[in-house]
């Protein structure tokens, strides 16, 4: 596993909770919440890659096709 990816993950996730705070101090609260609810969608939809790569190079390795 390659070191960029967890601080890929890391840094949407200090952004997101930045911009979470502005927003819920501003008492746009609403707005904070969906751009949580984005961040959680982005990082899921990387993980979600990562888990289908595994899945590939599994089946590659067990010559499951």
């Amino acid at each position: 596993m390659d070191i960029d990816l967890i601080f890929k993950i890391a840094g949407i996730g200090i952004l997101v909770a930045i911009i979470h705070t502005l927003l819920a101090k501003s008492g746009k609260e609403e707005y904070a919440y969906i751009v949580t609810l984005v961040g959680l969608v982005i990082v899921f939809g990387v993980v979600a890659n990562l888990v289908s790569k595994l899945f590939d190079n599994l089946k590659i390795l067990f010559r499951l096709y």
